[in-house]
């Protein structure tokens, strides 16, 4: 049986705000959140709720502790987590919540601990032989 869609509460339907912040849906689809942290991705929302038209926010590690449940460790640790997920920018004091990238069969983003060096970069961003396809397919269904 379909699920049919339908207004639950049309006194509060959502609307896009007239401000830049919005949540980008391949964070699911392409499996951006996919192996991240509760706390990495607490941070990941308020940074795309605070940040401006170019994904920057200057709020300090102390704000963000307080209107966050993470400390200092904590937020380091999650910051570290999104740099390496290549989510987010952080340069005392701005972050940047960095563009998504195209994914395709191959070069789905890391999970945390994956290798996210310049050459891993490179490799995702090259195009791949129909074979490499067939072989990442096959290795897929069989794992």
């Amino acid at each position: 049986m379909a699920v049919v869609k339908r207004v639950l509460c049309r006194e509060q339907l959502r609307r896009v705000p007239r401000q830049f912040s919005w949540v980008d849906h391949r964070l699911v689809r392409d499996r951006y959140i996919c192996g991240r942290s509760a706390e990495a991705l607490a941070l990941y929302l308020f940074l795309v709720t605070v940040c401006d038209a170019e994904g920057l926010s200057y709020y300090s590690d102390e704000s963000i502790s307080r209107l966050l449940p993470l400390d200092a460790t904590a937020l380091s640790r999650a910051r570290q987590e999104l740099i390496a997920a290549q989510l987010i920018a952080y340069q005392r004091p701005l972050y940047q919540v960095l563009a998504l990238g195209e994914c395709s069969l191959g070069t789905r983003p890391r999970r945390a601990g994956g290798h996210s060096g310049p050459e891993a970069r490179r490799a995702a961003a090259e195009p791949l032989a129909i074979g490499q396809i067939l072989s990442a397919m096959t290795r897929r269904d069989e794992s």
